[in-house]
């Protein structure tokens, strides 16, 4: 049985600088994923960078309020919200409430920064 605890994964600042903890990765555990999955948090007051993956994601957003731009459309979102972003849309998150958003992303097939593009 494989179980991660937050907080004993490593936090760093991701590539679009949203401070990121991986929680699972088929690299680099022993696990059967083509997904990964990590838990996210974009300050108060902060926009993450934009970006775009060759791979699909979703966010599942467990706290704050914020405005979810993917290509050119704009939608509020908020607790409870799924977003789905397809692969190769440009993505990024502004946080525009008064406190963190929190939240998951899966990426399938599994992140990889040769993936990545960050603008």
């Amino acid at each position: 049985m494989l179980v991660r605890k937050l907080s004993e994964c490593e936090e760093f600042v991701a590539g679009d600088h949203t401070l990121l903890r991986e929680l699972l990765h088929p690299d680099k555990q022993a696990i059967a994923l083509r997904y990964s999955l990590a838990h996210a948090i974009l300050p108060v007051g902060q926009t993450s960078t934009p970006h775009s993956l060759k791979t699909s994601e979703v966010y599942y957003i467990l706290s704050g309020v914020g405005e979810m731009h993917i290509n050119d459309e704009i939608q509020r979102i908020e607790p409870g919200d799924a977003v789905y972003i397809p692969p190769n849309a440009v993505q990024f998150l502004k946080n525009i409430g008064d406190e963190a958003i929190v939240f998951l992303c899966i990426v399938d097939p599994a992140w990889r920064k040769e993936d990545e593009t960050v603008y």
